[in-house]
């Protein structure tokens, strides 16, 4: 359930505010894609290195594995703007 306030100074326009369960939710999803982009920084790094010593295979495997964290991290982010939009109605 939500609490609804109005914006000071606007009569029409109402905002409404998260309840506890919405918000604990926004702030796992944020800390959830913040976890994953920082997984798929480490192996974009490690397959970058990987190149550089001339290893194509492993630096093949470290990309995907950054490409999959990176897919995840969207998902959180997703999750987060679903609930954002649901919240404004």
């Amino acid at each position: 359930m939500t609490t609804t306030l109005k914006n000071p100074g606007e009569v029409k326009e109402e905002v409404k505010q998260p309840n506890a369960g919405e918000n604990k939710k926004g702030i796992d999803n944020h800390k959830q894609a913040a976890a994953h982009h920082e997984e798929a920084a480490k192996h974009h790094l490690e397959a970058a290195k990987h190149h550089e010593a001339g290893n194509h295979e492993k630096a093949h495997q470290s990309a995907v594995l950054a490409n999959g964290h990176s897919c995840m991290a969207s998902e959180c982010q997703k999750e987060d703007v679903k609930s954002h939009a649901l919240s404004s109605k």
